[in-house]
């Protein structure tokens, strides 16, 4: 979404722990390192890989709990002493826009959105690298050349598309937004937009959510699947304007609860090996 996609590279792949069930995937954690949304926290994830055979049902199965995928790896955070990180989804059949989110889905009516195969074009990049120049100059992605954007785009095992958000200029269709969205079997997950920095001010990534949601009502999809939200980080909290919105914590999708208390101390998190044990995975047939 609009904080920037979690990208675990070499060097970032430090596994101080490794956990095998027979027949499934293989369960690593990264080092702890700085937290981009809470200052003085410490973030650690757990991640595993997903390659082509039954990479579309373990992606599926993973997103059900909480998981969040970037290229051919899905992740969720693992930290020692802090809970705020939950995925959450809006309930698309149930959601009601806002008077303020009919007025960007008015001011945005002249967009027209089309739904491509992730094949990495170089409009997108050159849209890809205004956007993270504008607003992410200092964040993670911040110089990815063009062949890391087609690794992004193109490498995956999933079923995902490319959905486009174009103007008409002279005869020509311009492209001003862009979300990687993963088809699931509940929902759509929005794994990271970008747009045109100078249509900010349109609440350009806001409608992207709203047609998203009605995307998924158009298609018979309960679900649509923002991210993490995460309780007491500001730049995070505009996911909870998407009412009803569930968060999945404690082992299932809850409402959302703004005003529950976050568990902070370091014995209130599960070991690694019981996070992994609870872990439901698809069947897998020889």
């Amino acid at each position: 979404m609009r904080a920037a996609l979690v990208r675990l590279t070499v060097s970032q792949e430090i596994v101080i722990m490794r956990h095998t069930l027979l027949k499934h995937p293989q369960f690593y954690v990264t080092a702890p390192q700085p937290c981009p949304y809470l200052d003085g926290k410490q973030e650690r994830k757990l991640f595993t890989t997903l390659y082509e055979e039954g990479g579309v049902a373990l992606n599926t199965s993973l997103s059900h709990q909480g998981f969040r995928r970037s290229q051919n790896v899905i992740y969720r955070p693992s930290c020692s002493d802090c809970t705020a990180c939950q995925s959450a989804r809006v309930r698309a059949a149930d959601f009601k826009p806002s008077r303020s989110q009919k007025r960007v889905i008015k001011r945005n009516s002249h967009l027209t959105r089309s739904l491509k195969t992730p094949w990495a074009r170089e409009s997108h990049y050159q849209l890809f690298d205004r956007y993270l120049h504008s607003r992410h100059a200092d964040g993670g992605m911040a110089g990815m050349d063009e062949t890391e954007f087609s690794a992004m785009i193109e490498e995956t095992p999933v079923n995902t598309r490319l959905v486009e958000y174009s103007i008409y200029h002279q005869g020509e269709s311009i492209p001003v937004a862009v979300c990687l969205s993963d088809m699931l079997d509940d929902g759509l997950s929005m794994v990271y937009s970008f747009f045109e920095p100078s249509l900010a001010k349109e609440s350009i990534g806001t409608y992207m959510i709203l047609d998203h949601i009605r995307l998924a009502q158009e298609s018979g999809l309960p679900h649509v699947y923002l991210g993490y939200w995460v309780q007491g980080s500001p730049k995070m909290d505009y996911k909870s304007k998407f009412q009803p919105l569930e968060t999945y914590r404690e082992g299932s999708w809850k409402a959302l609860d703004m005003s529950a208390a976050m568990p902070s101390h370091p014995l209130d998190s599960q070991p690694i090996s019981r996070q992994v044990a609870a872990i439901h995975l698809p069947l897998i047939t020889e």
